[in-house]
């Protein structure tokens, strides 16, 4: 009961307004038609509907007026109004439904940013346990202090960003990297907030306070983006704009000069944008039906109007244009180094690395069947790469630019992925790597100019500057942004989105808040709760091939819903004209609108229809 009571609680009041309408339209007729029912009676219901859901509604429309915003839903109140005035309830009350209905069909389709908010917030555990002494207490995440020691239980989630003290596990940090992988984890690895520890126990150091944490940061630079982020301009709003206007200057011109306010409002109800009301929203559901259908979930209705429009397309690397599986292709050692040797030593360390290239060396030691060595200690700093001992000797696994390298007998610098072993203080061997991009990322990112208009395209990405420079090469990329943290996604993403409309393309829950600034936010796949609730559309298979069908989608739902708005604006129009010089009363008015309507909303369901035309690269 509780779940009930609190599902229709959170249903929108238009919602209310648009069931109690229906019913009172429902009765209002049996009424009517009932053989002995007094005179008036049958209008009581809708006296009901109009004074209980009319009167907010206009009341709202009213609001809009003072700041004169002419949308598409204006016309609508002031139909109701001049219509209550003239005793036309029945035609107020349609009204009232037109355009309750249509605020809760929207309502039903729309995906709210407040549930990604949510969602991070359900995943924090409240309390931690703080070693104190021999014992353990729980103490509210704000009590934590930098310095404080606490146990992370199997399978809970850290609290913290900290270094392990003591025990060996393995922790699951998709959520906030984005890749699939657990890592391995002994005294000196860096663990992260949100990170969910495996079957062993973990004694870790906090290194940050909660509110500093990696966690605790992506979730309030997405609560800032959501505050943020600018509401956009509906395309029924930017037809209203001039059709509002225009109607209401016919309607009054009409009254005045005949001096019958019946004219007025006949020129009002055959002008009532139901086209822009129905048609549009209808037009909507079937977009959202048809993507559905093609593996594409659309949360966010209003991005199905933007997304053909946006001009600048931005991807994340790993795991969109790419696979997000790199492996080892090659091992150059130094004189003295054997390879066997080397790979025995670099794979047992890597097991501790949350670097996704570490996975690429741990399978490729597995594979030549080499045993793998017990480790004594890890560390992964900023700068420093991978350390550790392994067997009792020093291993270090870095970036070529990373260290002074002039003396060093290095290999020539070849694009793509790339790291350098060192064994003990000396150069052992330089490893390369390719992740490799998607067959068709090259040709789908040629096509988005001359088929999509799209002017821009950026690599915005947290890996290193070698590994996203290859990949922007190798699919024909120009502008590339590497090495960057969710902050500067979410400022890169605002910058662009200033100029011209965006649409962002990520997949791991550190994407999140760059999905929420972006004009259009597509998640590349469903690993990541967070990201698929932070975004606009998530397409569940990955295949850039997806991308193209909602951007085509997008494009067919509003050329249909154009159609059908501005050809029944049109007829209204021409209706508008008849009214005016008295040849259409308003119930003629109300029936012409009638068939105005079921030819808008006729024409718009053709966008649920399925068709092939969807990709063209």
């Amino acid at each position: 009961m509780k779940v009930t009571a609190k599902a229709f609680s959170s249903l929108p009041k238009e919602t209310y307004i648009a069931a109690l309408t229906l019913l009172a339209i429902g009765l209002h007729l049996v009424l009517r038609y009932a053989p002995a029912t007094p005179p008036g009676v049958a209008d009581w219901p809708l006296f009901i509907a109009l004074l209980i859901g009319g009167i907010p509604l206009v009341f709202e429309l009213a609001k809009k007026l003072f700041k004169m915003e002419f949308g598409s839903d204006l016309l609508a109140g002031v139909s109701i109004f001049t219509a209550v005035l003239l005793a036309q309830y029945l035609v107020a009350a349609i009204v009232v439904l037109m355009l309750s209905g249509g605020a809760t069909l929207e309502f039903y389709a729309t995906a709210k940013a407040s549930s990604v908010l949510a969602a991070l917030a359900r995943r924090m555990p409240s309390i931690a346990h703080r070693r104190e002494g021999s014992l353990l207490r729980d103490v509210k995440l704000e009590e934590i202090r930098v310095g404080d020691v606490l146990t992370v239980f199997p399978h809970e989630i850290c609290p913290v960003d900290g270094e392990v003290l003591e025990g060996h596990t393995v922790m699951n940090e998709a959520y906030l990297t984005g890749e699939p992988y657990e890592i391995s984890k002994t005294p000196g690895s860096q663990v992260i907030s949100g990170a969910i520890n495996g079957e062993q126990a973990l004694t870790i150091r906090a290194e940050k306070l909660a509110v500093d944490s990696r966690y605790a940061r992506i979730m309030q630079v997405m609560r800032e983006t959501e505050q943020q982020k600018p509401r956009l301009r509906r395309l029924g709003d930017q037809l209203g704009a001039w059709y509002t206007p225009l109607a209401l200057a016919v309607a009054g011109v009409a009254g005045f000069l005949s001096a019958d306010a019946h004219r007025f409002l006949a020129v009002v109800v055959i002008a009532t944008p139901c086209p822009l009301l129905l048609a549009i929203p209808t037009a909507i559901v079937g977009a959202i039906s048809l993507s559905a259908r093609r593996g594409i979930i659309i949360k966010n209705p209003g991005i199905l109007e933007q997304i053909d429009s946006c001009r600048t397309l931005i991807f994340d690397k790993t795991g969109t244009l790419t696979y997000g599986k790199p492996t080892l292709t090659a091992v150059i050692c130094a004189i003295g180094f054997d390879r066997a040797e080397v790979m025995q030593l670099i794979g047992s360390l890597e097991q501790y690395s949350k670097h996704p290239l570490a996975t690429a060396i741990v399978t490729a030691a597995k594979h030549e069947s080499l045993a793998l060595l017990p480790v004594a200690h890890v560390s992964e700093h900023p700068g420093a790469g991978l350390l550790g001992i392994v067997g009792g000797r020093k291993v270090q696994i870095t970036g070529r630019g990373k260290i002074a390298t002039e003396n060093l007998p290095l290999p020539p610098f070849a694009s793509g992925l790339e790291c350098l072993v060192f064994i003990d203080g000396r150069y052992a061997a330089a490893l390369r790597f390719h992740d490799t991009p998607r067959k068709d990322s090259r040709t789908f990112i040629e096509h988005l100019r001359p088929r999509h208009g799209v002017r821009k395209v950026m690599l915005v990405s947290g890996d290193r500057e070698s590994e996203v420079q290859y990949l922007a090469e190798t699919v024909g990329i120009m502008e590339v942004h590497a090495g960057t943290s969710p902050e500067e996604k979410v400022e890169i993403v605002k910058r662009e989105t200033a100029h011209d409309k965006t649409l962002f393309v990520g997949d791991g829950i550190n994407d999140a808040p760059a999905l929420l600034a972006a004009t259009v936010g597509v998640a590349f796949g469903s690993a990541s709760d967070i990201t698929a609730e932070a975004a606009d559309a998530v397409v569940l298979e990955l295949a850039l091939g997806k991308i193209d069908e909602l951007m085509h989608i997008g494009r067919r739902m509003r050329r249909i819903a154009l159609q059908s708005a501005l050809g029944g604006m049109i007829a209204s129009i021409v209706g508008m004209i008849f009214a005016a010089g008295g040849y259409l009363q308003p119930i003629g008015g109300a029936i012409g609108q009638e068939l105005i309507d079921l030819f808008a909303v006729l024409n718009a369901v053709r966008v649920a229809l399925p068709t092939n035309k969807l990709q063209d690269f």
